[in-house]
């Protein structure tokens, strides 16, 4: 059988994966709080996992992988919505149900849109919530946790190997985290397994009191409920490597001791938008939604997976529009072709999910065009290329009004009509145009991270 080997966050090396039973190999992967639209840093560890989901599927058999992704929809930003829109007839736990059945279905349609496979099971936070209850009561009676003032605590002193999956020392883990002092805690790193309600907050009973589980429970006893208590693969962005996976760890492990949890860590890198780091502040947020205007998803999926998933990826227009233009050339080279899978993408797969060695052989056997294994090695990774030539042209429609839009602003700063020269200028910055004016010469541009081409229609009879 193929050999996979991947690199384990927790002993930081490669290693050869084994999985605990080759008959149902066990992956779980840490989705979205489902508060609002799926941004592109949602959508990496989606796309990342979904190729690690078919490559285990194509070497152990689709019949024998359980994937679990969940989703969070207990949450202080959801909960605040639901108060603020809670109907007379409902309680606020079906207030949240109504809100997140719709974020829930927005990220879910997102992902299927990048080309991912639904997981084997896309649990909910809100429907394990007895088994929350259960597990942190199993701490509490091994001397892991304890109650206090309607709140459970774990008590981090009690499990010797925390800080092992990220590293860090006590002091460190405080100095570099958020650590609510409470006078509640025995220590300040004692994190909560349970808090309690008011009464216009969801809450569920509990042993504790009316309440709600803390963030970090909700993985491990869905984690526990769906694959087990000791598992193959567990992955995740690494923003959340710690405190939640190595609360997850501290907790799972205490609960059944003699258990694993996972085996075996994935990290995968954070996003930057143009080399900044992504912010509503700066005006870089990109949701899926937003980008799925400008291109077709499978231009987002190549675009994804073109760095390394460990590595920290640089969202740019260039990234989609070589992305754009790689998939119209193995269209032409691979249509029509019988899919031959060819080793060499394989290889690089195996080899700690190298994509961009697995693009860099598909840009390969498209060059030397062999078709056929083209077009295996296209559907493993599942890079559909669509006709992309109505992309193409929306591209050269834009291109051709931007470079239009500047002429006119050039010919108007010449004539010293410079109150058109700025509304034109506006206008381009309004809709993400980059403009770099040259020293005597024409302005060059590019489509900046929050490009919207509507903008650029948008009351353009105005401007004229």
């Amino acid at each position: 059988m193929t050999e996979i080997r991947l690199h384990n966050s927790l002993t930081r090396r490669k290693e050869v994966f084994k999985p605990l039973n080759p008959e149902n190999v066990r992956m779980y992967v840490c989705g979205p709080t489902v508060y609002d639209r799926a941004h592109i840093g949602n959508a990496r560890p989606a796309v990342v996992f979904d190729v690690l989901y078919r490559l285990l599927r194509h070497i152990y058999g689709e019949d024998h992988v359980t994937y679990v992704r969940n989703i969070t929809d207990i949450d202080d930003k959801i909960n605040a919505r639901a108060k603020e829109t809670l109907k007379p007839d409902e309680t606020p736990v079906e207030a949240i149900r109504r809100i997140t059945d719709e974020t829930a279905a927005w990220y879910r349609d997102d992902m299927a849109a990048l080309g991912c496979l639904p997981p084997t099971h896309q649990p909910r936070a809100t429907e394990f919530v007895p088994q929350m209850v259960a597990m942190i009561s199993e701490l509490i009676e091994k001397g892991n946790a304890y109650a206090a003032e309607g709140h459970v605590l774990f008590e981090v002193a009690t499990y010797p190997e925390y800080g092992r999956l990220s590293g860090r020392s006590t002091e460190d883990m405080i100095a570099g985290a958020r650590v609510e002092v409470a006078p509640y805690k025995r220590d300040p790193m004692d994190f909560v397994l349970w808090k309690p309600s008011t009464d216009d907050q969801p809450g569920w009973d509990s042993p504790w009191g009316r309440g709600r589980p803390g963030w970090h429970i909700e993985c491990s006893a869905m984690a526990s409920e769906l694959l087990g208590e000791t598992f193959d693969i567990h992955g995740g962005g690494a923003d959340l490597q710690f405190p939640h996976h190595e609360n997850e760890i501290a907790q799972s492990c205490c609960a059944a001791p003699g258990a694993g949890f996972a085996n075996l860590w994935m990290h995968n890198g954070m996003i930057n938008v143009d080399g900044r780091k992504m912010s509503k502040s700066l005006g870089n947020f990109l949701t899926v939604e937003d980008l799925r205007g400008q291109a077709p998803g499978e231009v987002l999926r190549l675009a994804l997976l073109g760095t390394h998933y460990r590595g920290t990826l640089d969202w740019t227009q260039q990234r989609m529009d070589e992305a754009a233009a790689a998939l119209t050339k193995w269209r032409a080279v691979s249509e029509g072709a019988s899919p031959t899978l060819p080793h060499s993408v394989i290889e690089a797969l195996v080899d700690d999910l190298n994509t961009p060695a697995a693009i860099a052989e598909l840009h390969r056997l498209a060059r030397e065009g062999e078709g056929d294994s083209l077009a295996g090695g296209m559907a493993l990774m599942n890079f559909r290329a669509p006709n992309l030539h109505v992309y193409q042209e929306i591209l050269d429609s834009e291109s051709e009004l931007i470079e239009g839009l500047l002429a006119e602003r050039s010919a108007a700063r010449a004539t010293k009509d410079f109150g058109r020269a700025d509304t034109i200028r506006k206008r381009l910055d309004d809709a993400g145009v980059l403009v770099i004016d040259g020293k005597g010469g024409p302005s060059q541009w590019r489509r900046g991270p929050g490009f919207d081409p509507k903008k650029l229609y948008d009351n353009l009879s105005e401007q004229r």
